[in-house]
């Protein structure tokens, strides 16, 4: 019962578009793809569910469905439709600054 509690809780913060990114982040941050796909079910779920992001991405459901799947390998195209379809993107950030000193 805990979990179901928490899950809700969980969906309910996830709406927040900011809340949103930084779970993704965090989750991106964790190098395991199947918990970003996790986690991209679940902001997928607080925007209105697969059947909706479904649309709204131009993917098919079923295939969504499998894409955020514990198995799932989505293309980097398929994740950046996800994405803007709740409102955010895809980036890539300096990790270190001495990388661009490198230069």
């Amino acid at each position: 019962m805990k979990s179901k509690t928490y899950q809700k809780e969980l969906i309910k913060s996830l709406k927040d578009p900011e809340e949103a990114s930084a779970y993704l982040n965090a989750a991106l941050e964790e190098k395991d793809m199947v918990i970003f796909l996790v986690a991209l079910r679940n902001v997928a779920e607080a925007f209105g569910g697969l059947a909706t992001i479904s649309k709204k991405a131009h993917l098919n459901r079923e295939n969504l469905y499998r894409m955020l799947s514990k198995q799932g390998n989505p293309e980097v195209s398929s994740l950046e439709a996800i994405l803007e379809s709740i409102g955010l993107r895809l980036a890539v950030e300096v990790k270190h600054k001495h990388y661009k000193d490198a230069a």
